[in-house]
This record gives C-alpha cells, structure tokens and sequence, in this order.
C-alpha cells in the first residue's frame, strides 16, 4: 500500500494527509474548495515547522513529507490509483454517502475506503458501495500528528483481511488501534459526549460556572483539559451532531442533547473556530477567559 487519498482539507483531513505524507506514502488531498485545500496545506507546513523547531523531526523529513503531497479538487483522477481512500468529510451522514458511492464508482475495484467518522454507522456507510468488506472506520484523534490512538471500527460486513490491513498500516503511521465494533457512538464519543453533554447541564442548571466545572474535572479527575474546554476545541456543532447520532441510535433519553448546548449551536458559538463557545478566543485560543454570557456579576 503506498497510495493514499485523503477526501477533507479540514481539520481532520489535513491532519490525517499530514501524517501519512510523514511516514513516506504518497497521499493526494481532496476537497471541493480551492480555499479550503489552500488552508489545509498551509496548515500542514505550520505543523511540520512546529515539530523542527522542537526537535521533532528534521529539516530532511519536513522536505520530505511535502514532496509526497498532492492537493487537488478533482476526486476522480485522485483516486484513481488509491490503495487507500480515507474520507474526512463533515459529520454528515448524506454527504458520506454520496462520497462512498464516488469512491466506489472511482477507486480501484482493491482499493480499501475508511472514513474517519466519530459517530456514523461504518455499515449504513459501506451499503452505499458494491464493496461493503473493504470499507472500515479509521476515527483519529485531534490533532492528528500528536494523538496516538485510532479508533478501528468495523462495519458488519468488514471483512477480516481488511481490518487486519488497517490495524498494521496504523501501526506503521506511529499509531495504537483500538478495534471496536459498529455501534452509535463507537467507544470513544459512546462515553465522552455524554459527559461533554452532563458538564453542559451542569452549567444550564446553575450548580457551578465555566471555570469551576472544567476545574472539578481537571484537577479532581485528573483530565488534560475540562470538558467545556474540551467541547469548545471539539465544536459544539460537532458535540451536538454526535448526540443526535446517539440519541437516534439508542433512543434512550440520557443522550438528549442539553438545550443550552442546542441554543448555542443555534446562534453560531461554535468554540474555537467560531472565536466563543464557553470560553472567549478573540485574544487567543487557549481558554483563559469565560464567554460574557457566562461571566459572574
């Protein structure tokens, strides 16, 4: 396997392509807007620049990871010599869908199709296709190039020899795969949204404020970051998503989203890539000041 497609300049997607540029596979970065791919390649050098300049890697790997990638807004001739197409797409179900079925229709008949979802049926996604054995998840974590873990998820009809592909290529990326199986929610957001959600409520019905929620759990439990924080560097719009994947998979009422959360998608305050969610980022993105509607008198 050495060529790869990467469907998604964003966050994910440029990570993703990032990463396996680094260790030396030949990848090809896709998305529908010129902007977009501008932004994600950008990005990409940034990082590599961050990791020189910390002792990381060297100047030879930073060339190096550069020279394997490939940018472009044309998915056909992307993906016409994949060995490897990993989908990184907003978390919307139709649009995965109709991705796969371009997928299907393009990649070789070999070629393995991952999606990089963090909360969508693997095997309502791979129905889209005529291959549903060779589609599979890959959940990374954010930021791509520092998170360890990847979540291996299989479809129903994943078949052995294609997880068992995905496990090792994992490995040679620098990561740990953790196979799991195809629920709502996988493992990952299955326990992380509904805290996410609980801190939400938490702060909704007035037990405590931004600062003294996220700092119960940092310190008491402890988590790198709270989980307000953690919410505003996931987006609320993505948080909100998944629980409404959740709450549809499961029909169970703990996974409702919490109004608060609901209203501040609703009015645009996304966290960090819309500069406020429960924390202000219009000086910085680290969170080091509550969002006014949150502040005390």
């Amino acid at each position: 396997m050495k060529n790869v497609t990467v469907i998604g300049a964003g966050t994910m997607g440029n990570g993703i392509a990032h990463v396996f540029a680094q260790h030396q596979f030949e990848v090809t970065l896709v998305d529908v807007s010129e902007s977009a791919l501008e932004k994600g390649m950008s990005t990409i050098r940034k990082n590599l620049d961050r990791m020189l300049q910390k002792g990381v890697i060297d100047e030879k790997t930073v060339s190096d990871t550069l020279e394997n990638l490939t940018a472009t807004t044309d998915l056909k001739s992307a993906v016409s010599k994949a060995d490897l197409a990993v989908e990184a797409a907003t978390e919307n179900l139709d649009l995965k869908l109709k991705i796969f079925k371009d997928l299907d229709t393009h990649c070789p008949e070999d070629a393995i199709l991952a999606t990089n979802t963090s909360s969508i049926s693997i095997t309502h996604i791979g129905s889209a296709t005529r291959r549903p054995s060779q589609v599979i998840g890959m959940h990374f974590m954010n930021p791509v190039p520092i998170m360890k873990l990847v979540e291996i998820i299989r479809g129903y009809n994943t078949s052995d020899k294609t997880a068992k592909t995905i496990m090792e290529l994992s490995e040679k990326l620098g990561k740990t795969p953790t196979e799991v199986n195809d629920y709502p929610g996988f493992v990952s957001n299955r326990i992380l949204m509904p805290m996410i959600n609980e801190a939400v409520e938490t702060l909704y019905n007035g037990v405590a404020g931004v600062e003294e929620i996220d700092t119960v759990m940092k310190l008491g439990m402890a988590h790198p970051m709270g989980p307000l924080q953690l919410a505003d560097f996931i987006g609320l719009d993505v948080c909100l998503s998944i629980l409404h994947v959740l709450y549809d998979g499961f029909k169970n009422p703990k996974y409702a989203p919490c109004p608060l959360l609901t209203n501040m998608v609703m009015a645009g305050k996304l966290g960090v890539k819309s500069g406020e969610g429960f924390y202000d980022y219009s000086e910085s993105r680290k969170a080091e000041k509550v969002s006014t509607q949150f502040r005390k008198a």
